[in-house]
């Protein structure tokens, strides 16, 4: 799903923004080469629903002067986000940025709800500590109808420019 990975990217672009490594999630051999924190960033369910009657939001003049018909829609879902770091204090102090960025500055399209972080843990596999994350949150996507007719453009995240889609 599309959408997914426009939430999983719009995070990971957020918390870089806010000084932290990010990546995808699943780092699996590179996470080990690591020597400052980490995260890494999943959606992990989700479920969806149509804003308006059938997504229908109403209508809006573009810069050609062409109206245009928006639709919407919503997605509700959790995020996780891992902190691994070398050490327990780096690993902490990760988790501390990643939380400020996901109840502070994520993209105007995604509402955070609930964060919850799980204790931090040695992982065996990496050889570095752990912080799993979990951040409840709603999406919210929007479409135009396509100038031939009722065919959509790409639902695009709310506050997410279109350019930056095929980054």
């Amino acid at each position: 799903m599309k959408e997914l990975r426009q939430i999983r990217d719009a995070v990971i672009r957020a918390l870089r923004d806010g000084g932290l490594a990010a990546e995808a999630a699943f780092p699996a051999k590179w996470a080990a080469e690591r020597t400052t924190p980490l995260a890494t960033v999943d959606v992990g369910t989700a479920e969806g629903r149509a804003l308006g009657f059938c997504g229908y939001l109403g209508e809006t003049r573009g810069e050609d002067g062409q109206v245009r018909e928006v639709y919407g829609k919503r997605l509700e879902g959790v995020i996780t986000v891992d902190i691994r770091a070398p050490g327990a204090l780096e690993c902490r102090e990760g988790g501390e940025t990643a939380a400020a960025v996901l109840l502070g500055t994520l993209p105007e399209g995604i509402r955070p709800g609930e964060l919850r972080w799980e204790g931090l843990v040695w992982e065996r596999e990496t050889g570095l500590f752990l912080r799993r994350g979990y951040l409840r949150c709603e999406a919210l996507f929007l479409a135009e109808a396509g100038e031939e007719g009722p065919a959509f453009l790409d639902f695009i995240l709310k506050g997410v420019l279109r350019h930056e889609q095929s980054a």
